[in-house]
């Protein structure tokens, strides 16, 4: 655990000393977003934030591999995973310059998919009726529009300054808690890929959070977003291989599947709010990408809620999904609802007190 901490804390710091650098970058370079109506910001702010993170994510692989225990993580999955995160990272960085258009941005991203799948990164079953080993042709496809989707969830919270942050960082802690208790309760090895990649997504979010906190200063942009959403991906794909399928189809209990929900409850509120933006896009005849203010955090800011208080909600829906499911994978069902209600109701105070601001 100690060089997890220490992977976290190296991601952390790095990307909190680079970020000003790249501001400053993409400022010179043009990567910036003009004021649009459906913005929440007020001044000119760059974006390429996804340039520091991934600095950030390169030089910590360069330094935990000569770690003891970390080092044995690296292997194909997690070549793979370095090698799309950077195609995805370039294809944002050149969209947040120039605006790509939707048709390019999926094909890339399809392509990024298409990297995990030659270094072993695939879907290799589902909880259908037991347990399904899928066909290879299958799970390649899965895969790839399972990579696709999260990229788009994430890149479609991320509409207020450091929202998309916190809830990939809070999405990641729970991948690693799962991942590591995983290796801990069936005596496998500390040491994978899953563990390393969301320890580095935690410490790039929580290193690059300051700056892109309200009042943001620069923005994550696609480069950033796509990016995030990539690794996620590939950590719950990677995070699902390291289940005991035998442990599975021999158990009945139903706390045995618990974790195969893992990737959905701890993604809840980014893939709420794709499904909900898509629906009610194509009801009122527009593309299911066209950009409107009618988002979760749209919703809560015409509340009366600030910036800051919009995005503690959300993070606490985000934790109140994903922290019980890890809890109940290792611990009975109680103590994990009792989990979700506690961060339920705090969330709830929050609300509560912004609902009276408003109206005194």
């Amino acid at each position: 655990m100690r060089e997890y901490l220490l992977t976290i804390a190296l991601a952390a710091t790095l990307c909190y000393l680079i970020t000003p650098f790249i501001k400053k970058l993409a400022m010179k370079a043009g990567a910036f977003i003009h004021l649009r109506s459906r913005d929440t910001h007020t001044v000119v702010t760059p974006r390429w934030g996804g340039i520091g993170m991934w600095i950030s994510m390169s030089v910590t692989f360069l330094v935990v591999n000569h770690l003891p225990l970390v080092s044995k993580s690296f292997g194909r999955e997690a070549t793979g995973i370095f090698l799309a995160g950077t195609f995805i990272m370039i294809l944002g960085a050149l969209d947040d310059m120039y605006d790509l258009d939707s048709i390019t941005k999926f094909a890339g991203q399809a392509v990024a998919g298409g990297i995990l799948l030659l270094h072993g990164v695939q879907i290799l079953w589902l909880p259908i009726n037991g347990i399904y080993i899928l066909p290879p042709s299958i799970g390649q496809l899965i895969t790839i529009l399972f990579v696709m989707v999260v990229i788009n969830a994430v890149n479609f919270v991320d509409g207020l300054d450091g929202l998309a942050t916190g809830i990939v960082a809070i999405c990641a802690m729970a991948f690693f808690g799962f991942s590591y208790l995983l290796a801990v309760v069936n005596g496998l090895n500390r040491a994978g890929a899953p563990s390393l990649i969301t320890a580095v997504i935690i410490g790039i979010c929580i290193g690059f959070l300051p700056h892109n906190y309200h009042p943001a200063r620069i923005f994550m942009g696609d480069s950033g977003a796509m990016f995030l959403g990539l690794l996620l991906s590939a950590a719950a794909i990677t995070l699902t291989g390291q289940i005991d399928v035998n442990a599975i189809t021999n158990q009945s209990s139903s706390t045995t599947l618990l974790p195969l929900l893992l990737p959905f409850t701890v993604l809840a509120i980014p893939l709420i709010d794709l499904g909900m933006a898509i629906v009610r896009r194509v009801r009122a005849g527009r593309s299911p990408f066209a950009a409107d203010k009618e988002h979760l955090h749209h919703k809560l800011l015409s509340m009366g809620n600030s910036h800051r208080r919009t995005s503690a909600i959300l993070y606490s829906w985000t934790a109140m999904f994903a922290f019980p499911t890890v809890v109940a994978a290792f611990a009975p069902l109680w103590v994990a609802a009792l989990v979700g209600a506690l961060i339920l109701i705090f969330s709830i105070a929050l609300i509560r007190k912004s609902l009276v601001k408003s109206n005194v």
